[in-house]
């Protein structure tokens, strides 16, 4: 009997070791968005130890010239529902000049109506930072609501005349989805545990399992208008080279094989970009943009959001990393701000 208990042991042992030689990480050259990149032939390789210990604590940067931008996705995600809408500048996160209640019912989806109202407020503004750049350029006596968009922006503690400078270009109109967000807490529970499982057996941090918040909300059948689908949002391209299937169904839309194809695609852009703000941000904006933007402007990551000029490095890719952290903010302890 001590024998037979001796070899069951054995055996266990045997295939506890066999599972832990049994993942892979990707080796291809994954370049731009993932919504728009179709890959071809990817290869596969046994993972290597390139990450260290550091990486496995969850412990991402956040630096202090993020925080304006990381409270204004605090406040999309918790403050605002959607049914208001905030106007603000694209550049100066913690410049917003007005939030706004729209009228009657409100859709996920705005009515013409609706939009129109959105359109007004935008061209209002635009209107009056152009009005008092002009004013100020030549000295023009200065009304109420001219001293008050000056006290916004020189809230920013930035001197006036370069936050000012190119202001009238670069209003911008986010609504709020506290609702969507609350919705995605919810369905994160069900998931949560096998997530940070799936990024801890792949020896990355756990709370990388809070990227669907950004994402999709943790909408399983979620779509986007460049051809992405589900939780994690995959394209096509994208799949065959991070979750290959041959020729089976469309995994895309199980949130646990796209979890694991999202573990190997962060997996692969870390080891390539050295770090974790421009790892993730690249799940935006593709590994191969993002190390151009180390390559024009250096590593430092703030100053690749401040400097860099990609021509689709737009207001979603320098704000993805920002919006990763409030939304890691919140997930971890969402009764602080959904009591």
């Amino acid at each position: 009997m001590n024998q037979l208990i001796m070899r069951i042991w054995l055996l266990l042992a045997i295939v506890v070791v066999l599972n832990s030689c049994s993942s892979t990480a990707p080796t291809v050259n994954y370049d731009n968005t993932m919504a728009d990149q179709a890959i071809i032939q990817p290869r596969m390789t046994t993972p290597q130890n390139v990450y260290g210990l550091s990486t496995r604590s969850g412990i991402f940067q956040k630096p202090g010239e993020l925080e304006p931008a990381v409270e204004f996705w605090r406040k999309t995600y918790t403050l605002w529902h959607r049914s208001q809408v905030a106007f603000h500048d694209d550049r100066y996160l913690d410049v917003i000049y007005e939030v706004i209640d729209l009228p009657g019912y409100v859709d996920e989806s705005l009515t013409s109506e609706q939009k129109e109202i959105v359109n007004q407020h935008r061209d209002f503004w635009k209107v009056q930072l152009a009005i008092l750049e002009s004013k100020l350029s030549y000295n023009a006596q200065l009304n109420a609501t001219d001293k008050q968009i000056i006290a916004k922006l020189q809230s920013t503690g930035k001197q006036l005349n370069s936050v000012l400078s190119g202001a009238a270009e670069r209003v911008r109109s986010q609504r709020g989805i506290r609702e969507r967000f609350k919705r995605g807490l919810d369905i994160s529970r069900r998931y949560d545990m096998q997530f940070r499982k799936i990024f801890r057996d792949a020896g990355l941090p756990e709370d990388l399992a809070y990227l669907p918040h950004v994402e999709s909300s943790f909408q399983p059948a979620a779509k986007s208008s460049a051809g992405a689908v589900g939780m994690w949002q995959f394209t096509k391209g994208a799949a065959k080279t991070f979750m290959p299937a041959g020729n089976r169904v469309d995994r895309r839309l199980d949130p646990f094989a796209s979890a694991v194809g999202a573990a190997r695609y962060l997996s692969y852009a870390y080891s390539k970009l050295h770090d974790w703000p421009t790892a993730i941000t690249s799940y935006n904006h593709g590994i191969g943009g993002m190390k151009r933007a180390q390559n024009q402007v250096g590593h430092d990551f703030t100053h690749i959001v401040k400097a860099y000029t990609g021509p689709a490095f737009g207001f979603a890719s320098r704000n993805y990393y920002a919006q990763f952290l409030a939304a890691r903010d919140i997930a971890s302890n969402p009764m602080q701000y959904f009591p």
